[in-house]
């Protein structure tokens, strides 16, 4: 049997042992982690909608495709037991939070602070194509990877 539709606990059998008789099979319980549905027809199709899950300190959606001057609605799952930030924008954006002082974040739809085990949604809109980075500028988060791109293509 598969695992759980909407997540849940599944039970699954395993072989332990390691003498030449046949080992004992032990049953352990695996947490199944909701599936995460995407909008637009594919993987980097455009949407007006698209999630982001957090998970093991990294962003599982590396890229998100959105269309220029029209506004996307974010859902940003962290799945982890630590806060993570999703701050999406150009170049200069980034330079400025990397070397910034604001510890919290959700006073601007570009810029959003996910507690542990947190769900949260932004709406962004931005006029220029282009590909836009969305990074987690907590210590070392960029650095072991935390970064994702928005791309925005022509309308």
């Amino acid at each position: 049997r598969g695992p759980p539709a909407r997540g849940g606990l599944s039970l699954t059998g395993v072989w332990g042992g390691l003498s030449r008789h046949p080992p004992p099979f032990v049953w352990r319980a695996v947490w199944v982690a909701p599936p995460v549905l995407r909008w637009g027809g594919g993987p980097h199709a455009s949407a007006d909608e698209a999630t982001i899950e957090v998970h093991f300190s990294a962003f599982k959606q590396e890229i998100v495709t959105a269309t220029a001057g029209e506004p996307i609605t974010i859902t940003l799952v962290n799945s982890d037991p630590i806060e993570h930030e999703w701050l999406v924008g150009d170049a200069a954006f980034h330079e400025r939070h990397r070397a910034g002082t604001e510890s919290f974040h959700n006073e601007r739809p570009t810029e959003v602070t996910l507690g542990a085990f947190t769900t949260r949604t932004t709406t962004v809109t931005f006029d220029e194509p282009g590909d836009y980075l969305y990074i987690c500028h907590l210590p070392g988060h960029e650095e072991y990877g935390m970064v994702g791109t928005l791309r925005v293509t022509e309308p």
